[in-house]
């Protein structure tokens, strides 16, 4: 058996709208992630964690922004094609870590969802995904309130 571990990182700024979606969580906010999807910047870094853990490109490789089918698509669902396509390869997640760099919105109160839907969407155990979140004490651009900005780590393995 193989072991392979991928990173990914995903910066939208905000713009116009009342809510974000997080991990497939619909949280209400004052602001939007602009997009050419929905806007999840979370599970855009999970994929590109997952996608280059299998040596298979990137996620704008896979669903290109040029492309108008994945005008407003949803994240989760891209994350399962993901998972898909790694799984044709011969290759299964074994856990994900993820944080989230943001002063608003807060995260801890939907973590568990979040963790819920990851693991709904790629047939792993809860406890095998931590989603948290930091700060950067109000400097750059998270700091200011001008975006989020996601990294991910997945460890895969081949069966």
């Amino acid at each position: 058996m193989k072991t392979r571990i991928g990173q990914g990182i995903d910066v939208h700024a905000f713009g116009e709208g009342d809510h974000v979606m997080l991990c497939g969580v619909r949280i209400p906010h004052d602001r939007a992630l602009v997009a050419h999807s929905d806007g999840d910047v979370a599970l855009h870094a999970l994929c590109d964690a997952m996608l280059g853990a299998a040596a298979l490109g990137d996620i704008g490789r896979h669903f290109p922004p040029s492309d108008p089918q994945w005008a407003d698509a949803d994240s989760r669902e891209l994350l399962r094609q993901v998972d898909l396509l790694l799984k044709h390869d011969g290759w299964a997640v074994t856990n994900a870590d993820i944080t989230l760099v943001c002063e608003q919105p807060k995260i801890t109160p939907h973590a568990k969802q979040m963790q819920a839907n990851i693991a709904a969407d790629t047939g792993l155990d809860i406890t095998d995904i931590s989603v948290k979140a930091t700060t950067t004490e109000g400097l750059g651009f998270c700091g200011r309130g001008e975006g989020i900005t996601a990294l991910a780590i997945v460890q895969i393995k081949s069966w």
